[in-house]
């Protein structure tokens, strides 16, 4: 009787053992197939203007001009975005170089102004540009025919009120890659 009961412990244990193995394998598959899953919903993930940054067009003539990513990014930038735009937004207030609460309260009006300041004159109208506007910071990006267009739009954005810097990047090469990021690209 002893005998039969070792027997079916030991029986037991390895059925037992079995059903565990087979139920880590079946949930690591589990965990791999959800890892994938999310993966290429990341990777398709939509992006948006998460933060309502000013982004648009200033010229146009290029028209094979790649799009630049501009203020859109995924879900996910837009977590790991979040605290560094409080930080940076409130840190302009805190150092007494913003009279504003949060330096992302002026790129409505930086982008006004120079919409206005273009129409009266625009001395890029041989490019395709775009802007953005984040943090009192504007972004200049797209293409134009001739080299060394950046230290010219840099100093006409960067005279507007209240633009802390311009930064351009701009391709002449029509078969260089562009020097910012695409909107296309994950």
């Amino acid at each position: 009787m002893n005998a039969r009961r070792v027997a079916l412990s030991g029986a037991l244990l390895l059925w037992g053992t079995a059903a565990l193995a087979a139920q880590s394998a079946q949930s690591a598959q589990s965990a791999q197939s959800a890892q994938s899953a999310q993966s290429a919903q990341s990777a398709q993930e939509v992006r948006t203007n998460a933060f309502d940054d000013p982004f648009f067009a200033i010229s146009n003539a290029l028209p094979d001009c790649p799009l630049p990513a501009g203020p859109f990014i995924t879900g996910a930038e837009k977590l790991a975005e979040t605290h560094h735009r409080a930080e940076r937004g409130t840190t302009c207030w805190l150092a007494g170089r913003c009279s504003k609460p949060n330096s992302y309260a002026y790129d409505a009006g930086i982008a006004q102004a120079l919409k206005h300041k273009l129409a009266a004159h625009n001395p890029f109208t041989d490019s395709t540009l775009w802007v953005t506007v984040q943090g009192r910071v504007v972004y200049i990006e797209g293409c134009a025919r001739r080299p060394g267009l950046e230290p010219a739009i840099e100093a006409f954005v960067a005279a507007l009120p209240d633009v802390q810097r311009a930064v351009a990047a701009i391709r002449t090469d029509p078969r260089a890659r562009p020097p910012y990021k695409l909107r296309s690209a994950p």
